[in-house]
Formats: structure tokens, C-alpha cells, sequence
């Protein structure tokens, strides 16, 4: 009788932090598309690789940047306006540019400058000089050196102080190699023909033993152990600055992929969520029951009953508002540029809404659709968060805008 009472009692804990459906805040979403004409058409190139979010212009609304291989332009800028946005190209030459970004003011000059990496035909990494306030739609923006030469392929960059300086450093991968740097920005990056690299890990990431991997990836940037120091996150590890240019990995999951952190329930620690980008495996997310520098202290928790396929979109954010952080993964729908039809016709893209308490309801927001490196910002100015839908090859060129019009 006793057991029977602790269970019954343990379960409705449990329940009563469960947020229903039919109790949730849900936003209302108008869906503006390139495909109708409610934003300008990306350019003619059908591989559409990176994504980036800020206020380029410093009028306090955001903008994107999208990025492009296959043929030029490299790079366009969709500057908000009163509206919608207006498409600016800032870097017209092809270059082989790989998925990721980073925004940083790079040149310390009080704007948001913007980083990029290339692909596996490419062993460049660049940074583009932010012209504010001389923004003219025919000039595009001056492009810099950060890395050049030795191994090929940078997929996902960060930014952030890891060193403890007081000025940022870029993290990026180096896939063909197999390796993360650290680049510190030299005293005059205008002029500089290339940054310091140091090598902070070499090895894998969570993408071995499965087929449906080819690389490690994923990147981002968190206070995981609370001593207010932002610590790098990569693949299924995050990395401690433990003196000098030297960081120690803790494994946080098996597999890797793209990786964010958040306060999904109370606690000292963040919690980690890991979705499987250019792969095939779970979403999870992660809570420290214990020292978060060792790897057995992490336990994981199932956010679906299946297997992401490609979820090159992940985000954490407080989509309704609540208060509560949700999470946002997305599946890609074509990958494999040599076919017309999608590798994945029934794609989802989620919304896992939180509540605060280590439980989330999850809801679809769309079936069909392709994403990939998607985005959740306040894209109009109006205070709730808006989504950015971009594919990589599915029914591109093409471009998407979820706006947040508020509760239902």
C-alpha cells in the first residue's frame, strides 16, 4: 500500500508540471515567403548554406545575412525596413561558403562585422567589414582573411571571450582536419593577412559509428559550470579554459551535432539540448545531476520517440513569451543536390514549448517544408520572436519568414 501511494504521488508530480496543449500560449504565425513575393529572392544559387541574425544597421531592429555556394553572389544582406526588407548584396564574387556564421564587431569600431568559413573545396575562413553607417546597395562590403591554407572545410563558427582577455576570440571547425581552433583578433585585422590560430581539440565529436554522419559539427557558446566565464560548446562536448590557450573537453552525450544551452528547469547548471544535424539520430536534451566536468553526470532526455532526420535547425528560445525557454529543431527536407525529388518529403519543423520545470508539449508548426540553419529572432521590431526559414536545396532558391503576431 505504501509503494503503491509513493508512486501514485511521484506520478502526479510528475503530471502537474506538464504543461497541456490546451493550456499552452501559442502564437499566432503569418508565413511570408520569397515563393509569393513577400520577400525579395535570395539570388540564383539553389545551395543555400549559412544563416546569421543581428542589427547590422543599428537602427535596433534585426536583420540576416544568408550565404551561397554553387554560384554567386556569397553573400546577401536583407536589411529590415518599415515594410518588409530590402535584399543588398555584400559579397558579389562566388566563393564556396559552408554552413554557419558568426557576428562580431571584429575591427572594434561599434558595429557588427560578420564571419563565414568555406566548404570542403575551400581552406579559407573570411570576416566582412561592416560599412555602417555608408551602406549603398552597389558597393559591397570589404572582405578579409582569417585563415588560409591547411585543411579544408569550416562548418559552424563562434564568438566569444573563452580566454578571458576581455576582447572576443573566434572559435571555428576545421573539419577536414578534423579539429577545432581558437583565432584571436590581431591588433589591426584590417590590414592583417591572417589571425593566430591555436588548436584547442582534435578528434570526434559524437559523429562516429554512425554512417549517417560524415563530420562533427555544431557550435555555440554558454556559462555551463556558473563561474559567469562563457565556455565554448561543440559537437557532443563542452570545453573548460583550464589556463593559458588550453581547454578541457567533457563529453556531454554520445552523439553530437548541433548544440545549444538554456535553464529548461531550476537548478545551478544550464541544461544542453543536441540535435543531429547533417545525420540521422535522437534530440535530446542533457541536465547535470552532478559536477558538469564529468561526463557521467550528464543524463539525457528523449524530446521525441524517433530519430531526427537531418535536424540542421535547432534553437532555444522563449517563443510564447511565457517566460519559460522552448526549443525549436527543424529537419531538412533535400540534402542530395544531384536529385530533384526531396530526400525527406515529410520534414517537421517542432516547437517544444517548456515549462520551466524540465518538461516541454511539443507541437508541429509545419510538415513538408525543408530547413535548415533556421533561425528564432524578433525579425520586425515588434517584441515577440519571429522565425527564419531557410532550405539548403529544397524548392531554392527560396526564403521564409515566420512572424510572431502574438497569442492566439
Amino acid at each position: 500500500m505504501k509503494i503503491r501511494f509513493f508512486l501514485l504521488a511521484a506520478l502526479a508530480v510528475a503530471l502537474a508540471g506538464v504543461v497541456s496543449a490546451a493550456d499552452l500560449v501559442l502564437p499566432r504565425w503569418q508565413h511570408l515567403s520569397s515563393k509569393n513575393g513577400d520577400l525579395p529572392v535570395p539570388g540564383p544559387s539553389t545551395e543555400q548554406t549559412g544563416a546569421v541574425v543581428a542589427d547590422f544597421d543599428k537602427d535596433g531592429v534585426n536583420d540576416f545575412i544568408l550565404s551561397f555556394r554553387h554560384v554567386a553572389p556569397a553573400l546577401v544582406w536583407y536589411r529590415r525596413t518599415a515594410h518588409g526588407w530590402d535584399r543588398y548584396v555584400i559579397e558579389p564574387a562566388f566563393l564556396t561558403v559552408e554552413a554557419g556564421g558568426a557576428v562580431c564587431d571584429i575591427d572594434g569600431d561599434g558595429d557588427l562585422d560578420v564571419v563565414f568559413g568555406g566548404d570542403w573545396q575551400s581552406d579559407e575562413v573570411w570576416w566582412w567589414e561592416n560599412p555602417y553607417p555608408n551602406f549603398d546597395p552597389k558597393v559591397p562590403w570589404k572582405r578579409h582573411v582569417i585563415k588560409k591554407g591547411g585543411a579544408t572545410q569550416h562548418h559552424d563558427q563562434a564568438c566569444g571571450d573563452f580566454l578571458g582577455t576581455g576582447k572576443p576570440q573566434l572559435a571555428f571547425w576545421n573539419q577536414g582536419a578534423k579539429k577545432i581552433f581558437l583565432a584571436e583578433i590581431p591588433p589591426d585585422p584590417r590590414h592583417a593577412e591572417s589571425w593566430p590560430l591555436t588548436e584547442i581539440f582534435s578528434g570526434s565529436a559524437g559523429e562516429e559509428g554512425r554512417a549517417a554522419f560524415k563530420y562533427p559539427e555544431g557550435m555555440s557558446v554558454a556559462d555551463i559550470d556558473g563561474d559567469g566565464r562563457p565556455d565554448l560548446l561543440a559537437g557532443n562536448c563542452w570545453f573548460k579554459h583550464v589556463g593559458g590557450k588550453k581547454f578541457r573537453p567533457t563529453k556531454i552525450a554520445e552523439v553530437g551535432g548541433l548544440i545549444f544551452a538554456g535553464k529548461f528547469k531550476p537548478g545551478k547548471y544550464p541544461q544542453v539540448v543536441i540535435a543531429p544535424g547533417d545525420g540521422v539520430g535522437p534530440l535530446r536534451w542533457y541536465e547535470c545531476v552532478g559536477d558538469p566536468s564529468k561526463s557521467a553526470d550528464w543524463v539525457g532526455h528523449n524530446l521525441l520517440a524517433r530519430d531526427v532526420i537531418h535536424g540542421h535547425t535547432l534553437q532555444v528560445a522563449d517563443i510564447n513569451g511565457d517566460g519559460r525557454l522552448d526549443i525549436f529543431c527543424a529537419e531538412m527536407g533535400k540534402w542530395t543536390e544531384s536529385k530533384k525529388e526531396p530526400d525527406n518529403p515529410k520534414a517537421v519543423a517542432w516547437i517544444f514549448y517548456g515549462d520551466g520545470q524540465g518538461h516541454f508539449t511539443k507541437t508541429e508548426l509545419v510538415v513538408g517544408q525543408g530547413w535548415h540553419e533556421g533561425q528564432v529572432a524578433d525579425l520586425d521590431g515588434n517584441g515577440t520572436l519571429d522565425i527564419l526559414e531557410k532550405p539548403y536545396n529544397w524548392d531554392t532558391p527560396r526564403v521564409d519568414v515566420w512572424l510572431n503576431r502574438g497569442p492566439k
